[in-house]
């Protein structure tokens, strides 16, 4: 396993934009050396070549005790950047999982994970990939979670 993978850290440097977008935005005097994206994990199977990066996002939600709007942190919806077609693209190739698999595993925590509006928000996001999100409701017990890699993930890395 790997903390803050770097493979991603500069994939939006060689993005090639036409002359006329070009002409259109700001160019800074000094280059973009750092512009990318670093999952929080990655995990390799070295056998097999394949890896699979996970995400981990902490947002507080909506619970007994509390008020609706304490729900709208947007952690949840910034884990959504791993859907888009140019970053499926981009993990599942240097993931090497093949083309039918989410390149990445998101791991909740915190309230979100009982926030009712939040719960359903992720679990239609994820709709046919159920395997690839996880509420860690409890974070002082870990064998859920590992139970959920064991069973759901690991096979993917074989």
């Amino acid at each position: 396993m790997r903390k803050h993978p770097k493979e991603f850290s500069n994939i939006y440097i060689g993005v090639k934009l036409s002359k006329q977008t070009i002409k259109e935005i700001y160019t800074p005097d000094k280059p973009i050396t750092r512009h990318g994206v670093i999952p929080d994990y990655a995990i390799d199977n070295t056998s097999t070549k394949k890896t699979i990066y996970i995400e981990v996002k902490r947002q507080d939600g909506w619970v007994e005790g509390k008020k609706r709007s304490d729900g709208r942190g947007n952690a949840h919806e910034r884990s959504c950047k791993f859907f888009t077609p140019g970053l499926l693209n981009v993990l599942r190739k240097k993931g090497n999982l093949g083309k039918n698999v989410l390149p990445f595993w998101t791991v909740f925590q915190g309230d979100i994970t009982r926030d009712p509006c939040r719960v359903r928000e992720v679990t239609l996001w994820y709709n046919g990939f159920e395997d690839h999100y996880f509420f860690w409701r409890n974070s002082k017990n870990a064998s859920p979670l590992v139970e959920h890699f064991i069973e759901k993930i690991k096979p993917l890395l074989d």
